[in-house]
């Protein structure tokens, strides 16, 4: 886990996140493992080191009636993008899927990342200009969920 998290962490700070990465290894741990655990992960390792993650789990989209997952990470150190890791993975994970009979990958991509733009463009990724990502977090949540 210390190397996934490692990676999520560099992952947060290339998109200017890196504030709001509180990930530790006993939260990933527990998502992936522990009881009622659904987040999955793929991993690239040359020469014994990590060099890439991607994170993923199931979803439904409601209006299309299918089964899915979201793409929630794919992040590959500086030093090896562009040899075809990225694709390998996104196709690792599209066979994953299909063998489990869903449809489809969804996932978001920073406006300003625009060479992860280019590659899911050039990989057939529809872009919907029209959705824009909400959440509920911290104190907003709290105060919901009381």
């Amino acid at each position: 886990m210390t190397g996934v998290v490692k990676l999520m962490r560099d992952f947060a700070e290339f998109e200017k996140l890196g504030e709001y990465c509180k990930i530790t290894e006993e939260k990933l741990s527990k998502a992936m493992f522990g009881q009622g655990s659904f987040v999955e992960a793929i991993v690239a390792v040359e020469n014994g080191s990590l060099i890439g993650y991607a994170i993923f789990y199931p979803h439904f989209a409601s209006f299309r009636g299918q089964i899915g997952y979201y793409l929630e990470d794919i992040f590959i150190k500086d030093e090896f993008r562009g040899k075809g890791l990225g694709e390998f993975m996104l196709r690792t994970i599209a066979k994953i899927a299909s063998d489990r009979g869903f449809e489809r990958i969804d996932f978001q991509v920073l406006d300003w990342n625009t060479p992860a733009v280019n590659f899911y463009k050039k990989l057939g990724a529809d872009r919907d200009e029209s959705e824009r990502h909400f959440k509920f977090t911290d104190a907003a949540f709290r105060s919901l969920a009381s």
